[in-house]
């Protein structure tokens, strides 16, 4: 991996001297001595091959602590190989070579690695840097450790120029798409790396850094590993960001050589609780690692002690996690607002944990979180605290939890797998990487038949089209969000319901307005590589529904809608029969409602002694019943005839206005007027007055204009108070 020298950065948050932040060290056991033992290795005794060497003493330690029966005769070979391997070979810090593997392995040790992700850790840079191949590997240590091995390996320079780099990136993750493992060495890799970057000039310390926080960083929350990503986080804020780290670091010094305690008060407060309930609990404070402290000094301004950490409840049994939760809320004064229940719905990295917070007694607020043992395990270590994932599920675990019990394809990973196959160059795969893992939070959201979809917040219906649907979600033309039309554009929440309506037209097509509601990079690469194929086709002019209507905005012949002052009383045609209580009366069908048989309808008497016939949701029925106009009973003859207005609601495509009058023509209506209201948001409403030769025929016409592909909503035109 090229790993770069042991002199620390400066400042290092892990110094001698320096408050270490939580979840670095949670061992007593002395830092190794990477140079000893470095030294070690080159003048022991290259015979000795019948005992462990005493160079893997602290990894071996370290494993058998979560693996007490594993067989260690795999790290046996493998520390042998690297170490006579990489021999002669130093670091540029002057440390002999085999301390950076021995120093990743440890790291992946006391995190909970099985013994095949730990023999690959020891070898990760053999093949790259020294004349051992991957065959070699292959048939000394099984094809799982090969794959690690090779899936770590860098490409080269020399082969891939200026690309190498994220080449390298795309190879990694493909890799860590079959076997989650890679991933964990890189990550542990870097972290030594890091903590190791200090005889570095600035500029490439810098760039290092960037390309952690942009990529490494990311994953690792991804992953769920939260030992190595704060301890890369402050190491990062201590490169790039020098001034404020330091500040940071003297916030904390003070912090720590403060007499009271409020977190410690607290902590006692919170023990005498869970004794007194009967409730076995472990109450430890965690310290806030140095990014976060910096970050919650500027959201909060000021800090007090208690801002510094948050306190950690471990329980044995998940049911135990809410009874301390009923507890403290009882017997304390809880900050409701600030409870989160991810027991019950976990992140998508697999962790688990109840937070909330509690007031002093001081008026200080401190945080906690309380999860079981096996919880804080997982949230430390991630998909690495899971060990072999290849392995059988414990029966206990169920085979339906999806993404928990086989962590080696989450929803994210398998999302950034798909695009990576499109991204035409590495440029835009390294900037469009960047830009994935920058949306660190995920919702999921339920199609119609039960499946789900894995999003990242913020993801619209676009978003959601091209999840689903791949490249063929070029022909959605709408969606229904629990039910309810909605745009394109609109963004999803956790939990919603998605339907997507797609269009059947061959010759349906991406609007480049579409990516200003893409956030995804499958949708993205989706619509460019279209638009990128098409450049012939501009904006609002790929053969849609304004193209066709632009010009003339009405279809047929353009009549006055029928009013309350049109006779159309029997015997016009257009009317259906209407029976009148009221001899010799002419009858009028009011314009403002259109009714036809079988509408519910009543009668007023207007001037000239004519009769108007409303339906009775009508807004004027009210109107002129408190004008004290004189009602009438009405009801529908026998004659079917009838006029009625439909509005109907579509998406803009190609050929619509064609295809909907088309099956309006087939249902035996005959239009009257047509008018098309101008595009809006890709949406389009028409507007049609017909003649129906029976009014039983209403339903079945409506259902065909439904059934128009890109038609997403017909109905009766809405009853309007006329004017006065």
């Amino acid at each position: 991996m090229n790993a770069e020298a042991a002199k620390p950065a400066t400042p290092n948050p892990l110094a001698p001297g320096h408050v270490t932040p939580a979840g670095t060290r949670r061992k007593s056991r002395p830092r190794l001595d990477l140079r000893r033992l470095g030294r070690a290795a080159l003048l022991g005794s290259s015979s000795a091959r019948d005992r462990l060497p005493d160079a893997i003493g602290h990894v071996v330690e370290a494993h058998r602590a979560h693996h007490p029966d594993a067989d260690l005769e795999p790290l046996r070979r493998a520390y042998l190989l690297a170490e006579s391997s990489h021999r002669g070979q130093m670091r540029k810090s002057g440390e002999p070579y085999i301390t950076h593997p021995l120093a990743v392995t440890l790291i992946l040790a006391e995190l909970g690695a099985e013994t095949t992700t730990l023999t690959a850790s020891l070898l990760h840079d053999t093949v790259e840097d020294t004349d051992v191949t991957l065959d070699q590997v292959g048939e000394e240590f099984g094809e799982e450790v090969r794959y690690l091995v090779d899936g770590v390996t860098k490409l080269e320079k020399v082969d891939y120029g200026a690309a190498a780099e994220p080449e390298t990136f795309r190879k990694m993750l493909v890799a860590t798409g079959n076997d989650v493992r890679v991933m964990s060495i890189k990550l542990a890799d870097r972290l030594h790396n890091m903590r190791t970057l200090g005889v570095m000039r600035p500029a490439k310390q810098e760039r290092i850094a960037k390309v952690t926080r942009d990529v490494l960083i990311p994953l690792a929350e991804r992953l769920g590993v939260q030992a190595l990503k704060t301890e890369l986080e402050d190491l990062v804020f201590a490169i790039l960001h020098p001034e404020e780290y330091e500040t940071t670091r003297e916030l904390i010094l003070r912090n720590a050589a403060r007499e009271d305690d409020p977190l410690a008060d607290v902590a006692d407060d919170v023990r005498k609780v869970l004794r007194e309930a009967d409730i076995p609990a472990e109450v430890l404070i965690r310290p806030r690692h140095f990014l976060s402290v910096h970050r919650v000094s500027r959201k909060r301004g000021p800090l007090r002690g208690a801002d510094f950490g948050r306190l950690l409840v471990l329980v044995n049994e998940d049911a135990d996690c809410y009874a301390v939760l009923g507890e403290l809320h009882t017997c304390m004064t809880p900050v409701v607002s600030e409870f989160k229940d991810f027991i019950a719905v976990p992140k998508f990295n697999l962790y688990q944990s109840l937070h909330t917070a509690v007031a002093g007694d001081d008026g200080q607020v401190v945080e906690v979180l309380i999860r079981t043992h096996q919880m804080h395990k997982v949230a430390e270590a991630g998909v690495v605290a899971l060990g072999n994932p290849y392995a059988a599920p414990p029966e206990e675990q169920s085979a339906g939890d999806g993404e928990r019990v086989d962590p080696t394809r989450p929803g994210w990973l398998s999302r950034l797998l798909d695009w990576q196959q499109a991204a035409p160059d590495p440029d835009t795969f390294w900037s469009t990487l960047r830009e994935d893992l920058a949306q660190d939070r995920e919702i999921t959201v339920f199609r119609p038949d039960g499946g789900a979809l894995g999003l990242p917040e913020g993801a619209t219906c676009v978003d959601a089209a091209y999840a689903q649907y791949g490249e063929d979600a070029h022909a959605c033309i709408g969606a229904r969000v629990n039910g309810r039309l909605a745009r394109l554009s609109t963004v999803l929440k956790d939990g919603d319901t998605v339907q997507l309506l797609m269009d059947q037209d061959a010759a349906s097509a991406p609007s480049r307005e579409w990516l200003d509601h893409a956030t995804t990079p499958a949708a993205r690469i989706a619509i460019q590589r279209w638009l990128a194929a098409h450049p012939s086709v501009e904006d609002g002019d790929a053969r849609s529904l304004a193209d066709d209507v632009e010009p003339t905005r009405t279809a047929g012949t353009e009549t006055p809608q029928p009013s309350a002052a049109d006779d159309t009383g029997p015997g016009r045609p257009g009317a259906a029969q209407v029976l009148v209580d009221r001899d010799g009366a002419t009858v009028r069908l009011a314009g403002c409602c259109t009714p036809v048989p079988p509408d519910e309808v009543t009668g007023f008497v207007v001037r000239g002694g004519a009769v108007t016939v409303h339906r009775t949701e009508c807004p004027a029925v009210e109107r002129m019943r408190s004008d004290g106009r004189t009602e009438v009973g009405v009801r529908w003859g026998e004659g079917a005839e009838c006029r009625v207005t439909l509005m109907a609601e579509s998406f803009v495509r190609p050929h619509l206005l064609a295809d909907l009058t088309e099956a309006m023509a087939t249902e035996g209506a005959e239009i009257v007027s047509a008018t098309v209201e101008p595009p809006d948001r890709q949406q389009v409403r028409h507007t049609y007055t017909v003649q129906l030769p029976d009014a039983a025929q209403l339903p079945s016409l409506m259902r065909a204009m439904r059934n128009v592909a890109g038609v997403y909503d017909v109905s009766r035109a809405q009853p309007q108070t006329p004017d006065a």
